[in-house]
């Protein structure tokens, strides 16, 4: 997987997680999507990703939305 795939993979499971935690936990944790949701919205407009900086230092081939 390059690192583009990764990025949402990752997103995608911390959301779902996030949400699951926030309907049987406690609602605090729909904080975790939104900041999830934020940062993906972001990296929509300036292409900086904090989660592909960190794949791309772990040595995880690039991809062509996060280089």
């Amino acid at each position: 997987m390059n690192i583009d795939r990764l990025v949402f993979a990752i997103a995608g499971l911390i959301i779902f997680v996030s949400v699951i935690l926030g309907a049987t936990v406690s609602p605090l944790w729909l904080y975790l999507t939104g900041f999830v949701g934020l940062n993906i919205f972001q990296a929509a407009f300036t292409g900086f990703c904090p989660m592909a900086m960190i794949l791309k230092a772990l040595g995880v081939e690039a991809g062509n939305a996060f280089k």
